[in-house]
């Protein structure tokens, strides 16, 4: 095969990928959601300058605005706009899901590669220890270590104290114990793929274990690995949301939609706007990632057959 065949054969078969995800309907409106939600979130500084509002500034006699021109979805208890403060929200709450989930698709990766390929008792081992973290209580974990004082541990204070520590804790801390799920799924497929025979051929013609590895299983494992990832990004996203709600997460004045749904909590009769938008960005953006995988799913899937 040449270089220009092999380049078309590519071609058509991205076509043909990009045609089956096209045929489900609520993948591309999900795609769609999640794009407006994604620019929403980076315009936020470019929507203060436009409603000429400043979203951290607190101003009482604002209180409880409802809609209008200058705030188009009112202001909160303190008198910020509420549509910004969603916006840095968005900025927050995405940033941790996508960070999160790529942090445990790597890890994964590093862990479920290994094992499928290798096998044996390094796979034993690798997998027993994947089963005892799938088998610690989630949540509860997540609380205590949230609760932990980082300046005990030895961090400087600047940095524990500093506004990002919470965000970077939580990234780290759902990473450390999101990866299984991928781990699992990657050996599964690389157990199926290192019987196949490129892999075989690839052996016969001298190729060391790293290569065969990163050249021929590795790619191979990159599809199943991006429609895990997706789907689990609206985990992190609840996930995030309760810690938030419980007071463990994101630490105000940072905004995220989680404690923005925890300080509405008391004003659910008063003002019910200030949980339900955020409530409301938080469902749509959980559901849009899930249809968002399953459209993956069929789009990458290497049985499908046009």
């Amino acid at each position: 095969m040449t270089i220009q065949s092999g380049a078309v054969a590519l071609g058509s078969q991205r076509k043909r990928m990009w045609s089956r995800f096209q045929r489900h309907r609520m993948a591309m409106i999900s795609g769609a959601l999640l794009l407006g939600l994604a620019l929403l979130a980076v315009a936020a500084p470019g929507l203060e300058i436009l409603l000429g509002v400043d979203g951290g500034r607190v101003d009482l006699y604002q209180r409880f605005q409802l809609p209008s021109l200058a705030h188009p979805l009112g202001t909160d208890e303190l008198g910020r706009d509420l549509l910004v403060r969603l916006a840095y929200g968005g900025q927050v709450s995405l940033s941790v899901a996508l960070v999160a989930a790529a942090f445990s698709a790597v890890l994964g990766t590093l862990v479920g590669l290994p094992a499928g390929y290798f096998g044996g008792r390094f796979d034993d081992i690798l997998m027993r220890f994947t089963d005892g973290v799938i088998s610690l209580p989630l949540l509860p974990l997540l609380i205590v270590l949230v609760a932990v004082d980082l300046e005990k541990l030895g961090v400087p204070a600047d940095i524990a104290q500093s506004p990002n520590a919470g965000l970077y804790r939580i990234i780290f801390i759902i990473a450390l114990f999101g990866w299984t799920t991928v781990a699992r799924l990657v050996r599964a497929e690389t157990l199926a793929l290192k019987t196949r025979g490129f892999v075989r051929a690839a052996h016969a013609m001298g190729a060391n274990e790293a290569t065969v590895i990163f050249r021929h299983i590795l790619p191979n494992v990159v599809s199943p690995t991006i429609v895990a990832t997706t789907l689990s990004v609206g985990n992190i996203i609840l996930l995030e949301s309760v810690l938030s709600f419980l007071g463990m997460g994101i630490q105000p004045p940072m905004a995220s939609w989680g404690n923005m749904l925890t300080n509405a909590q008391d004003l659910m009769w008063s003002a019910p706007q200030l949980a339900v938008w955020p409530g409301l960005f938080i469902f749509f953006t959980v559901i849009s990632f899930n249809f968002l995988g399953d459209g993956l799913q069929d789009a990458l899937d290497p049985r499908a057959l046009n």
